[in-house]
């Protein structure tokens, strides 16, 4: 990660699925959105050694304890595969920043990080899907050189056509 004063990037490991697990439900939760237990069941499924986690650290103070060092983001990529090309290329499946800890390049970094990782592979591209209502992530990735490339569009069945 590219270093933010005061910040410091820790790998994940698979211990992690619970903490994982809360800060997925923190993202949805900000979007006003009842998220449970599905979330744990996404993490359950796609968490793996090829779905790579890192959590952003405020950096201690001497004399803060070390229960004080909790994680304040998080940057969890996984896998997909372009429909257009059939290439694989990496995808960004959570990345989150608590709302204290925003405006300060912590999203820039772990995006630099996300995609520092997909060149690692030989990756070409890398994607994400970002809700159309969140501007501050929007223009966060559109800052950094993302496009849309297509609309992803949902309708509930049980309205009439």
């Amino acid at each position: 990660m590219v270093a933010v004063m005061g910040y410091c990037l820790r790998a994940g490991s698979v211990s992690d699925r619970p903490l994982l697990v809360s800060f997925m439900q923190r993202t949805y939760q900000e979007i006003e959105s009842e998220a449970s237990e599905h979330l744990g069941q996404t993490v359950e499924r796609h968490f793996s050694a090829d779905t790579p986690l890192w959590w952003v650290l405020p950096t201690l103070d001497i004399t803060e304890a070390p229960s004080q060092n909790k994680p304040v983001g998080c940057l969890w990529l996984g896998n997909a595969v372009d429909q257009l090309s059939g290439d694989r290329h990496a995808c960004v499946l959570l990345l989150y920043v608590d709302p204290r800890h925003r405006r300060r390049g912590l999203g820039t970094a772990l995006m630099q990080q996300a995609i520092a990782w997909a060149k690692s592979r030989g990756d070409r591209q890398i994607g994400l899907q970002v809700f159309c209502h969140n501007q501050a992530a929007r223009q966060l990735y559109e800052k950094l050189g993302f496009a849309a490339q297509a609309l992803w569009m949902t309708k509930p069945i049980s309205d009439s056509l």
